[in-house]
């Protein structure tokens, strides 16, 4: 299928992807390794993004304003931004299957989706089944995940969608006493809240991970924990989550999220810690 996602080569701190069509190279300071392909396939890329000097898009071919790619069965509306991004994380789909058996072991499962950027994990979820709450604080990206849903049909699937700060808005559902089966939360390193809070992972995780943990329900499915955050590697985040969840009854899987590539290196690309809970 041309409208699917690859990571065709990487190295020399750089990727070349194809979103469809259309063929890209981005920074990946993971990539310390020669490419793999000659560099002839790399000069007929569409498009460059450098941060050297300042962000920029070089185009040698102009792309659209917007298109569509599938990625793992899910439909996303592409766009390049200011910042380099397209609108996915192609590497957060590898956690999508161990997610969806879970959600289906239960009828109607209550999912909440925290920093839910464009949707992947909410669309995923909704697919197997699940009722989902997507939180973001960036309106603009909930309005772009509602896109998502659309090209999906599941514009009418049973997914809240809130723009909010994921502390306040914990704090108001275990007031409430509004109670998840799963709960997805993917925090950035750095952050402003829907009216300026500042948000740093180190100082903040706590108080998020603990927050979670009331927000489950007595008979949970899992709680997954990623985040592309440097220095937060597995064996940080597995134990911290551990801690965090003490007294439960699961089993706690961590590891690096990869972009696996069709040279056969896979890029690290962030990194994920998630506890099953037993029935």
């Amino acid at each position: 299928m041309t409208n699917t996602y690859q990571l065709l080569d990487s190295g020399n701190q750089q990727k070349l992807e194809r979103y469809g069509e259309y063929f890209i190279v981005r920074p990946c300071s993971q990539a310390l390794w020669r490419p793999s392909l000659p560099q002839k396939e790399w000069d007929r890329a569409d498009a460059f993004f450098s941060r050297e000097g300042g962000n920029a898009w070089k185009m040698k071919k102009k792309l659209p304003e917007s298109w569509v790619v599938e990625i793992e069965g899910i439909r996303f509306k592409i766009s390049p931004t200011d910042f380099g991004h397209l609108g996915v994380f192609p590497e957060h789909s590898l956690l999508w299957k161990g997610m969806k058996e879970a959600i289906e072991r239960r009828k109607n499962p209550q999912i909440l989706n925290l920093f839910a950027y464009s949707g992947g994990a909410t669309l995923a979820a909704a697919q197997a089944g699940a009722h989902v709450c997507h939180l973001d604080a960036s309106k603009g990206m909930v309005a772009w995940a509602r896109e998502n849903a659309a090209l999906n049909n599941l514009i009418t699937a049973p997914i809240r969608w809130i723009v909010d700060d994921v502390v306040k808005f914990l704090k108001r559902e275990i007031k409430r006493k509004v109670r998840y089966d799963g709960i997805i939360v993917d925090p950035p390193s750095f952050g402003r809240g829907s009216r300026g809070e500042v948000f740093k992972i180190e100082r903040d995780v706590h108080e998020i991970l603990q927050l979670c943990r009331e927000a489950l329900t007595e008979n949970p499915l899992f709680l997954l924990f990623t985040t592309h955050t440097p220095g937060m590697t597995p064996l940080v985040m597995g134990p911290l989550l551990k801690q965090k969840l003490e007294g439960l009854r699961g089993h706690v899987q961590m590891g690096e999220m990869i972009l696996p590539s069709t040279t056969g290196i896979a890029i690290p690309s962030g990194s994920f810690a998630r506890m099953d809970f037993y029935d």
